[in-house]
């Protein structure tokens, strides 16, 4: 892990404050704009970041789409089709063919979301490229977060990204040629945050984000808060958790309240007995949607991106986190997840979580063992 001085990073809440910021960055690029999305839907957003996009490519800008096969295998060709006749050079990532596939490398998608403008200004966390009030079942909008970057850290940022998708290029027998770029080969230092960028592939950075946050978390001495979509954590993590909380660290974990998958959902909880009993708090958010991929640790520390802490994230897919150490953006960040436990949170007590009817214990406990049945089928049972 490599921290850089020098940076400015700005704290983007869902899909109101990240689109018009991209949309914008996009719409002043003059040289390269690379995107890569979990998701990209031709709903209104979709068409509106497409046609930045269009226009983009059609002044000159050399425009890089990577989505994932299976996130995004809905979308409508037509608008691809599009997009490719006015110069956007698109790509996916492993293309859906066997929809009933249970293999490993079937399950290795690519969960980051990441755009690159110019080689100078830089977006990631965990937003797609989707409506944020298109959330079935779910009270509108998404609760979610990304960061604006600018500054020496976007100049790694970006070899990342071009290192992608020239080896995507490559998987699909495309010869990708460097364009040649005008920016300064001296990256600017433009505030006095230091950032680490974090990618989780499956070469040499299998386990960079998990321990990351492990290390945080270890070293933490007040105050932990976490806010994760998907919370199915390995022993290692759980470890971490529990065993800061019996050292006077406050651990508070913020978690989806609704179901929007039954199976992950479910399982989640079958180590709330566990986690709750060694002291680490649990609040589910039921105001709508949480996507949130955020922590908070000791007042400085903070992360941001598209890793959930479960085993798909942190054993299979392609991610991308930054770390940031600042008291002003670890202090913004704080706030958004207070502002949005009040709005939303339902505190779950220890005291009430034992005293559950049996039939309530054994949906939880059958998803756990049902996870841990598809993790073994693909290799992975006994790492976590």
């Amino acid at each position: 892990m490599i921290w850089t001085n020098g940076n400015q990073v700005d704290l983007l809440e869902s899909g109101a404050a990240y689109f018009p910021a991209i949309l914008a960055a996009i719409g002043a690029a003059k040289q390269e704009v690379h995107l890569q999305a979990y998701i990209f839907a031709d709903d209104e957003t979709g068409r509106a970041v497409s046609g930045a996009l269009i226009a983009a490519a059609r002044r000159g800008v050399v425009v890089r789409v990577l989505v994932d096969g299976f996130g995004s295998r809905d979308l409508n060709p037509a608008l691809v089709a599009e997009m490719e006749a006015a110069g956007v050079e698109w790509m996916v990532f492993r293309a859906e063919q066997f929809q009933l596939s249970l293999r490993r490398h079937r399950l290795r998608r690519m969960h980051r979301k990441i755009a690159v403008v110019d080689g100078e200004l830089a977006f990631i966390g965990g937003i797609n490229i989707i409506d944020d009030m298109d959330t079935p079942n779910q009270i509108p909008p998404r609760f979610d977060f990304a960061v604006q970057v600018q500054g020496r850290v976007v100049e790694q940022i970006t070899r990342d990204v071009r290192r992608l998708w020239a080896f995507i290029g490559w998987t699909h027998g495309r010869v990708v040629r460097r364009r040649r770029t005008q920016w300064a080969a001296q990256p600017v230092k433009v505030g006095n945050d230091k950032v680490a960028y974090l990618v989780r592939d499956n070469l040499r950075h299998r386990r960079d984000i998990e321990d990351a946050y492990l290390s945080a978390i270890a070293s933490a001495t007040r105050q932990v808060v976490i806010a994760n979509a998907y919370f199915l954590p390995g022993r290692r993590f759980r470890h971490a958790l529990m065993t800061a909380a019996q050292r006077n660290v406050q651990v508070v974990l913020l978690l989806q309240g609704r179901v929007e998958y039954g199976l992950l959902h479910y399982a989640t909880r079958a180590w709330y007995g566990e986690l709750l009993a060694a002291g680490v708090e649990i609040c589910e958010y039921h105001h709508g949607f949480l996507h949130a991929k955020v922590a908070v640790i000791d007042g400085h520390w903070a992360t941001v991106g598209s890793s959930n802490i479960d085993p798909f994230s942190l054993l299979l897919a392609r991610e991308a986190n930054v770390l940031v150490e600042s008291t002003r953006f670890a202090d913004e960040l704080y706030v958004a997840l207070q502002a949005a436990m009040l709005r939303g949170g339902r505190w779950i007590k220890v005291e009430g979580w034992r005293k559950r009817a049996w039939y309530q214990r054994i949906l939880p406990n059958a998803a756990m063992l049902l996870v841990r049945g598809l993790m073994g089928l693909v290799g992975y049972g006994q790492k976590w």
